[in-house]
């Protein structure tokens, strides 16, 4: 008995060189699997926790759209649509907004709102220099998570965007039957 291929070696090479240029994009399938189900479950905690605040709400809801964009750009650079990458960096950038909406919202509310009432505790024990400074730290680290989220998710998108190019030049350059077995097998 032997174990004879059904490809010729014209076409194993075809198969072969396909693999190893698709391995500059397919590395994104994975990157857009942790990245939803990652923000799958934050928008879950956060939609649970802000059934009584209207932001953390709107937050939690935009976490779920942008992990079901993930998530279907995952199955899109897996099925060789071109399309994917654009939705995924699109949605990073849509993160970016969310995160900094929601930090530039808490800032706004922490300089203007009514004091924390456990800060009003700690001012009585402490002193209102205490105030102050809590205030200061919390306005900081929103500052930061801007900063971060900015240069994270920026970097994140850009990732995305410049494998849109790969992907098309891959789909166009590879023969369509390379492309069905690969689809097939993912």
């Amino acid at each position: 008995m032997t174990d004879a291929s059904p490809l010729t070696p014209e076409q194993q090479q075809q198969l072969q060189e396909a693999k190893e240029r698709a391995a500059g994009f397919l590395g994104a399938a994975k990157v857009a699997s942790f990245n939803g189900w990652t923000f799958g479950f934050f928008a879950v905690i956060s939609i649970l926790t802000g059934l009584t605040s209207f932001p953390v709400l709107a937050v939690g809801v935009g976490l779920a759209v942008v992990a079901r964009n993930e998530l279907v750009g995952r199955r899109r650079i897996l099925d060789f649509q071109p399309s994917a990458f654009e939705l995924l960096w699109k949605n990073q950038v849509a993160l970016m907004v969310i995160i900094v909406a929601y930090c530039v919202w808490a800032m706004y509310r922490t300089s203007t709102g009514p004091p924390d009432p456990s800060l009003e505790e700690m001012a009585e024990a402490l002193g209102d220099d205490v105030v102050g400074l809590v205030q200061s730290l919390t306005m900081a680290v929103y500052a930061i998570v801007i900063g971060a989220t900015v240069v994270f998710q920026g970097l994140n998108a850009r990732y995305y965007h410049v494998r849109m190019a790969r992907l098309g030049e891959y789909v166009e350059s590879t023969p369509p039957w390379v492309l069905d077995l690969q689809r097939s097998v993912q």
